[in-house]
């Protein structure tokens, strides 16, 4: 999947600054889709080159001028030929699974730690997944939020993202578990 679709979906709520995108991207749309500002950037004038965005600039007092971006009908075509066309399986690549994969009993520590790194990564993700999930539900209850929203995508994808990080939360807890042991097992 391209950039562009994760930010032709962004861009669904409505018009945006660059900088909001890339504060909504690391709070939404990261839970299954990782992009830097700077590429980000890149892709918001490629696409306005592309006439999938309307970009115009506000005029600021003190400030940078800001420029908003929001979707013509050539970026809401585009957006629903991506939605209609199959989707590809997704490739994992993980560095940290390679690290387990060939981990040996001197390098176990090593890898604890980036195991440790994984399961704090994941809580703090947990976190603020749930502070989305609150906010988005405004009070409701999630069969009320599904059956009363507008858009239920960006409730759904965050469930998922729950999921997966719940899921990196268990594995390194039992992956810990079981270095720890092995470690005091271990002659010196």
């Amino acid at each position: 999947m391209a950039l562009r679709n994760a930010v032709l979906a962004a861009l669904l709520d409505g018009e945006s600054s660059g900088y909001d995108l890339a504060k909504g991207f690391d709070a939404s749309v990261a839970n299954f889709w990782m992009a830097t500002p700077q590429q980000l950037y890149r892709e918001l004038d490629r696409m306005a080159a592309d006439g999938l965005i309307a970009t115009r600039v506000v005029q600021q007092e003190r400030r940078p001028n800001k420029r908003l971006h929001s979707l013509t009908p050539a970026g809401r075509a585009a957006l629903r030929e991506f939605i209609a066309a199959p989707s590809k399986p997704t490739a994992i690549r993980d560095e940290l699974m390679v690290k387990v994969q060939a981990m040996a009993t001197e390098d176990s520590l090593a890898v604890q730690t980036s195991v440790a790194e994984l399961a704090a990564r994941a809580t703090a993700k947990l976190a603020r997944y749930e502070r989305l999930r609150l906010r988005l539900l405004a009070g409701r209850s999630e069969q009320a939020y599904l059956s009363e929203a507008e858009r239920i995508g960006p409730y759904l994808t965050l469930l998922r993202g729950i999921a997966f990080e719940q899921e990196n939360l268990r594995w390194a807890q039992f992956a810990l578990t079981v270095i720890e042991t092995r470690a005091a097992s271990q002659p010196e």
